[in-house]
């Protein structure tokens, strides 16, 4: 069993809590669809989730990037929720409303959590998506929580398919260092290309810098892990992403899971979500739907 560092996540100071909260409600007119928010107790603490959408597929739970929230699904939720409840969820042990109380010391504590979550909403089953660090964390619940999982999809999953270029890790351990505008605009423009953040999102990303995590970073999966990951897996790359290294983790995750898609997207960066969501988003869907229809047939 993979042991963490165990401790809670939490902000440097009250000042910096207040100012991140503060960025965090002023994203939520990005949500163009009605909403209804509700926090959920766990056994590692109150999370916070937004609810919606409605019809007959299956529920899809949405798990957002580092440094972002579940608001940061504005941009994709009209598309998503059209015929399906569709759950955000502020990740426990990153910054936003989500409190977390008890610390995950293993990987299956997190799993645990998700778990939680879903036992509180009265869902037995759900698909599952996470983008970028999202895709991490739905990684490590698919390891501990497959049996909820009718799905997972994975968006530019970097850090536990293949290892990160060092090039890549030196790059964001100088923003951290120095979070300056111009630093955070030669970040953008190298990490994600044809994505422009909102106002409101670059600056709820520049507040949670200060937040000390509590949820662990990502780390390389064996094979023996990936072999366990079961649910039926959709995993999208951009074609010039810097930083999941596409070929390479494609060529490992067919290698390993035992039900997965690949798509590599030319010309997709980083944030090929957004950046191409005409190509990206009708692939989701269109996977969601074929196993909603499966799910219907048993």
């Amino acid at each position: 069993m993979v042991r963490m560092n165990a401790t809670v996540g939490r902000f440097a100071d009250d000042r910096a809590r207040e100012d991140y909260l503060r960025a965090y409600d002023a994203m939520e007119h990005l949500w163009p669809i009605p909403v209804e928010r509700a926090d959920v107790p766990t056994t590692f603490g109150s999370t916070r989730v937004r609810r919606s959408g409605s019809g007959d597929g299956m529920p899809l739970v949405l798990l957002h990037g580092m440094n972002g929230t579940s608001s940061s699904w504005h941009f994709a939720i009209e598309d998503l929720a059209r015929v399906r409840e569709v759950i955000a969820v502020d990740v426990m042990g990153t910054a936003g409303r989500s409190i977390q109380t008890k610390p995950f010391r293993t990987d299956a504590d997190f799993g645990a959590w998700f778990d939680g979550v879903l036992s509180g909403l009265g869902l037995d089953q759900v698909h599952l998506l996470g983008e970028s660090n999202g895709a991490w964390h739905a990684a490590r619940i698919a390891l501990h929580a497959s049996p909820r999982l009718r799905t997972l999809t994975l968006i530019e999953p970097n850090g536990f398919v293949v290892r990160p270029s060092t090039g890549a890790l030196l790059k964001f351990a100088r923003l951290s260092a120095r979070p300056t505008d111009a630093g955070w605009r030669r970040m953008s423009e190298w990490l994600t290309p044809g994505v422009t953040l909102t106002t409101e999102e670059l600056a709820c990303a520049k507040a949670a810098m200060p937040f000390r995590p509590g949820v662990g970073w990502p780390r390389l999966l064996s094979d023996a892990e990936l072999e366990r990951m079961v649910p039926p897996t959709l995993a999208v790359f951009g074609g010039e992403s810097v930083l999941s290294r596409p070929v390479e983790a494609a060529r490992r995750l067919k290698e390993h899971l035992p039900d997965v898609e690949t798509v590599i997207v030319p010309g997709g960066g980083h944030g090929v979500h957004p950046q191409l969501p005409a190509v990206v988003r009708p692939r989701i869907l269109e996977f969601l739907a074929r196993h909603d229809r499966s799910r219907a047939a048993n």
